[in-house]
């Protein structure tokens, strides 16, 4: 009964893991610039995320789990990390 519900999780489960590990591999040192392409690459999928920081001058950060981008200039990107899981 439950197995399309759990197979659907599970699916989206990996797809976020992956995601995170791509921005962390990525982003060894809590900032870096990277273009779309490197993402792509390394399978990233811009459709899956857990969050999305809206800040006052209205840029949109999108993160997944603590790790996250924002799109920049000519298809680059600012990886970070949510400064709370900084240790």
């Amino acid at each position: 009964m439950n197995s399309d519900d759990t197979n659907y999780m599970r699916n989206v489960n990996n797809i976020l893991r992956k995601n995170r590990r791509i921005l962390m591999d990525l982003n060894p040192d809590g900032k870096n610039r990277v273009g779309r392409e490197k993402l792509v690459g390394r399978g990233f999928d811009f459709k899956y995320f857990t969050s999305l920081y809206t800040t006052k001058e209205g840029s949109q950060y999108i993160y997944c789990y603590e790790q996250g981008y924002l799109q920049i200039e000519n298809g680059y990107y600012l990886l970070v990390v949510k400064k709370e899981f900084l240790g």
